[in-house]
């Protein structure tokens, strides 16, 4: 089951760490931050709540979030989150399908994608009528496979209509049948 929003959100661009520079949890002169509150051992409640607290007032909560969960970092408290939370989180990020995320890549951003939302580009692509060049670039892939990504998504879209049509026609009815009340729909 993949986890689908919509959420407008600034996600990171491959290999931009600019957003931590935007961090709360960034020690400075003017914010003296103790990095060791975002690495309690799980019996300390009051440093965990502290560093949930310093995440909850976050403008880049999310990207960080994201940062976790895409380079599989277990330790610590990111995004907000315990080691725990983010545990079912890891194990479902191929499955996260974000719109947002998709529409950003089609507009030409280099977003990290999950394999869920790379496929969602191929079918926005072949939908709104993308090049195979222009697929290629946004994916970071050959023309030859975007060509072969387009042929597989033209191929399933075709599947797809086909066995919906099949579907919704109903069979004939062998004659001499008499029809029953079911058979009828009702009126609103």
């Amino acid at each position: 089951m993949s986890t689908t929003t919509i959420s407008p959100a600034r996600h990171r661009s491959l290999g931009d760490h600019t957003w931590q520079d935007q961090a709360v949890c960034q020690q400075t002169e003017y914010n003296p931050v103790d990095p060791e509150i975002f690495f309690p051992e799980p019996d300390e409640t009051d440093k965990i709540t502290a560093a949930k607290a310093l995440c909850g007032q976050c403008p880049v909560r999310r990207a960080c979030l994201d940062a976790a969960l895409e380079t599989n970092d277990t330790h610590g408290i990111r995004g907000g989150t315990t080691e725990e939370e983010r545990e079912p989180l890891h194990e479902k990020i191929a499955a996260r399908l974000d719109y947002s995320r998709v529409n950003a890549t089609l507009a030409g951003r280099d977003i990290h994608l999950t394999k869920t939302e790379r496929r969602a580009v191929v079918i926005a692509g072949y939908r709104h009528g993308v090049s195979v060049e222009r697929l290629a670039q946004l994916l970071k892939i050959t023309e030859e496979h975007a060509q072969k990504l387009y042929r597989e998504t033209r191929r399933a879209i075709r599947n797809r209509d086909l066995e919906q049509s099949t579907k919704t026609t109903q069979p004939p009815r062998p004659t001499g049948e008499r029809l029953g009340r079911d058979d009828f729909g009702t009126a609103a």
